[in-house]
């Protein structure tokens, strides 16, 4: 059973009140964060921080991001309900539920077995059910193309060419470029077969594995 206390709830208020002071602007977005309960995806020696502002290590040399940066995120890909979403680094799970919390149908693709193996196995138990595909997600997931949205949780070197054709007409990607140390977060919009492109602050993300990807 899954313990979701009156002080985790409080604890989850505080946080979205760092996302609002921060710039998170849609009450969705704040909504959804302020739902997912964010500690039972760490590990009993990091529990007491589960709700600081910060991105921590869950294995497999990946984090669970820090909150603003899911937000940040999920704030820009505009979500309405029903969005069809391909996420790309499934990771612990914490995304892909804000994401369903939205309202989206979320597909998330892992490059980790083990990580895939694990997430696939907890979310449901949290009432989360996004489908899970492991695999390599620089090339997206294109037997479910096109996609409403796509948002990759990984930095990358590129702009995957797999992910822009992937997209629905209207459709947005979001994703971080650059190196292995820092990247800019990056929007484009398809508009007319086009690609508008909008550059944002940089982040710090964990490398997007695979052949469009670092190697």
């Amino acid at each position: 059973m899954i313990e979701d206390s009156y002080k985790h709830r409080g604890l989850r208020n505080q946080l979205v009140k760092k996302m609002r002071l921060k710039g998170i602007k849609d009450e969705r977005v704040l909504d959804a964060i302020g739902k997912v309960p964010r500690h039972v995806f760490f590990n009993t020696a990091l529990l007491s921080h589960a709700y600081e502002d910060k991105a921590f290590p869950i294995g497999e040399g990946q984090t669970i991001s820090q909150p603003f940066t899911v937000a940040f995120q999920s704030e820009k890909l505009e979500i309405k309900p029903g969005d069809k979403v391909l996420e790309i680094g499934t990771g612990s799970g914490y995304q892909a539920s804000v994401l369903l919390e939205l309202g989206a149908k979320v597909f998330t693709i892992e490059y980790n077995r083990k990580l895939y193996d694990h997430t696939k196995d907890f979310l449901p138990t949290l009432g989360y059910k996004p489908i899970f595909i492991y695999g390599d997600g620089s090339k997206g997931y294109p037997a479910r193309a096109p996609y409403d949205k796509i948002i990759v949780t990984a930095g990358a070197p590129v702009i995957p060419v797999a992910l822009t054709d992937q997209l629905k007409e209207g459709g947005i990607l979001i994703i971080p470029v650059g190196d292995r140390t820092k990247q800019m977060m990056i929007k484009i919009k398809k508009e007319k077969g086009k690609l508008i492109r909008e550059e944002f602050d940089y982040f710090a993300f964990v490398p997007l594995l695979g052949d469009d990807g670092w190697k």
